[in-house]
C-alpha cells in the first residue's frame, strides 16, 4: 500500500507468517516495485510474523539497502518478542529503525523534509 502522508510518501508492507527465504523473496519483490516520487518512508509491519530466519533477515537487509539507494527510510514495527530477540542477538536492532507500532513509525514522516536523519552504516552503501 502506498499513500501520501503529510510531507512524505508512505509505503506500508505487512508480510504474513514465518519470514524465511521464500516469504522474504516475496517481500523483496514488493519493495522493488516501490518507486517513490518524493521523500518516502517504507514501513514494514511485522505484526503477523511470529518468527524470522537468516533468509528473512537477509531480505530485510536487502530492502534496507534498496530503500537507502532510492533516498528513502525503512522502519520496522510491531515485532513480537521472538522476532525482537533475533534482531537483538544479531545486533540489527542498531541498524534498523524499530518502532512499537505503525503509528509511531508514521509519526516520523516529518523528519524526511530535512533529509535522512541518520548516517548509513558502511555496509549499507554497497
Amino acid at each position: 500500500m502506498k499513500v501520501i502522508h503529510q510531507s512524505c510518501e508512505l509505503a506500508w508492507l505487512q508480510p504474513q507468517g514465518h519470514l524465511d527465504v521464500y516469504n522474504g523473496s516475496e517481500l523483496e519483490q514488493q519493495m522493488n516495485a516501490i518507486m517513490p516520487t518524493q521523500p518516502c518512508l517504507w514501513v514494514i509491519d511485522l505484526q503477523h510474523v511470529p518468527s524470522i530466519d537468516s533468509g528473512g533477515l537477509a531480505s530485510l537487509v536487502a530492502g534496507f539497502k534498496l530503500a537507502r539507494h532510492r533516498q528513502c527510510r525503512l522502519a520496522i514495527c510491531n515485532l513480537c518478542p521472538a522476532v525482537r530477540l533475533i534482531f537483538e542477538i544479531t545486533q540489527l536492532d542498531h541498524v534498523f529503525e524499530i518502532f512499537e507500532s505503525h503509528t509511531d513509525a508514521i509519526a516520523t514522516c516529518d523528519l524526511l523534509s530535512d533529509g535522512l536523519p541518520f548516517a548509513d552504516p558502511a555496509w549499507a552503501a554497497a
